[in-house]
């Protein structure tokens, strides 16, 4: 699985927290709250980061919930707990997402995932959905790209540089072949035919020259990312026009977000 710094995901969670659909969000929150009512919550976050998921719900209206994080690196667990524990139940797994079969799902009611997914494979996916489906968890999923990009001014190259980085996206992630831009349009069709309930929503950033730092990153993450399949005086002059232009312009990254709920038996 890729690794990301404590420093690139504060620098991202302010865009993920504004492009989560709430209706979608509060959704998940009643169904726990409807269907577990005399009950204890559980929520496993699946690369859970330093809780970046926690810290949303939270913001609207979870309460009483054991979260279960879970992510393969234990730095950023570390500092989740430094955050969290004091407010929290948390209980923190340090795990190799890959073994489906031995991550710690069992007693939760929800699992959810953010930016996760569209980096998975289609048998990791399958393996998951398995779990879930005999369990009859449900399952939130937010923040998937969608395969779009929208840049403001524009230039000729845009059209080019993101054809490439969506074939980028199909590259092995640390999880397989990913999905990239066809991962929510899976997740749909797997969890229908396991008689799931499925709620989609955008969930686009929308970035202005006030997000200049996290368009910055992005330029240079794109551009590094297409640097095989683009010529690079062409690239780079895709690259300088749009640093040039990050305080004044602006950007519009596609994603959606997914909710599977376990129909009644």
């Amino acid at each position: 699985m890729t690794d990301f710094s404590i420093a690139w995901l504060d620098l991202r969670e302010p865009a993920d927290l504004k492009a989560r659909d709430k209706t979608l969000a509060t959704r998940a929150l009643q169904w726990l709250q409807k269907n577990f009512p005399n009950q204890g919550h559980m929520i496993v976050d699946l690369g859970s980061g330093t809780g970046s998921s926690l810290r949303a719900l939270a913001g609207l209206g979870a309460a009483d919930i054991v979260w279960r994080l879970v992510d393969n690196n234990g730095d950023l667990l570390d500092e989740a707990l430094r955050r969290h524990r004091k407010d929290w139940i948390i209980e923190d797994y340090e795990a190799d997402l890959n073994v489906v079969n031995e991550l710690p799902l069992g007693g939760a009611q929800l699992i959810t995932a953010s930016a996760l997914l569209d980096l998975a494979s289609r048998e990791f996916v399958d393996e998951l959905k398995n779990r879930i489906t005999r369990q009859r968890s449900a399952l939130y999923a937010v923040l998937n790209y969608d395969g779009t990009t929208e840049w403001a001014p524009a230039h000729p190259g845009d059209e080019k540089v993101l054809a490439a980085f969506n074939l980028d996206q199909a590259r092995d992630k640390g999880f397989g072949p990913a999905l990239g831009p066809q991962a929510t349009d899976y997740l749909t069709k797997n969890f229908q035919a396991e008689n799931y309930e499925i709620f989609t929503a955008g969930s686009s950033w929308c970035l202005t020259g006030k997000d200049h730092l996290l368009v910055s990153e992005l330029i240079h993450g794109i551009a590094n990312a297409v640097k095989e399949h683009i010529d690079s005086a062409e690239l780079d002059t895709w690259k300088q026009f749009r640093l040039t232009h990050v305080q004044q312009g602006s950007c519009r990254i596609g994603h959606l977000d997914f909710l599977a709920l376990p129909a009644k038996r």
